[in-house]
């Protein structure tokens, strides 16, 4: 079993940032696969269901961004998924927008998600899809660049980039990592 996260902030209020990258993704997901992502536990909104014949969780933690892992650490403990079966999304600024890294292990950089994540969970290995949002203009609007509206003109690279980090998850399932890294890291 797969469990399957999307990094974000809740929806209400954030779901039109791109510090909400991973939730957009898990909602597309959720979507093509008929898997509904509405049970309230675990810190987070989750569903389970099948994906490419294999059982998948999607989850997409409800404890704001900075806080992630805790949600995460939660359901692998309670479903017993070991952390090979990790597949966490998420936005990154050092990206261009539209492009997305799949990486086998890593650090958090300067990811707040992350950090919450490789903390709770003791450990940098496990797969990440990054996908990618770009630099702000100005370096000292990073907050308001990354929880604030997206102007329309950025809407279409942004979508891309959830369109591909979904085929990416895919991928991974259908074939392995390695495969999806030769296929998407451009």
């Amino acid at each position: 079993m797969y469990l399957i996260v999307g990094l974000g902030n809740p929806e209400k209020d954030y779901g039109d940032t791109r510090h909400n990258m991973g939730f957009n993704t898990i909602n597309k997901l959720a979507k093509q696969y008929e898997i509904e992502v509405t049970k309230n536990k675990f810190k987070g909104l989750y569903g389970s269901g099948v994906i490419e014949g294999e059982k998948v969780i999607l989850l997409k933690p409800q404890t704001f961004m900075n806080l992630s892992g805790e949600s995460i650490k939660e359901i692998l403990q309670f479903y017993k998924i070991e952390i090979e079966q990790l597949i966490i999304i998420y936005d990154d600024i050092d990206i261009e927008p539209g492009v997305i890294k799949i990486r086998k292990t890593g650090g958090a950089g300067t990811h707040n998600g992350m950090k919450s994540v490789v903390h709770e969970l003791k450990t940098q290995n496990f797969k990440r899809i990054r996908i990618g949002i770009g630099m702000p203009k100005e370096k000292g609007d990073l907050i308001e660049y990354v929880i604030g509206a997206i102007p329309d003109e950025d809407k279409e690279k942004l979508d891309k980039g959830t369109d591909l980090a979904k085929e990416a998850v895919i991928e991974i399932i259908r074939n392995g990592i390695d495969i999806a890294m030769n296929k998407f890291n451009s």
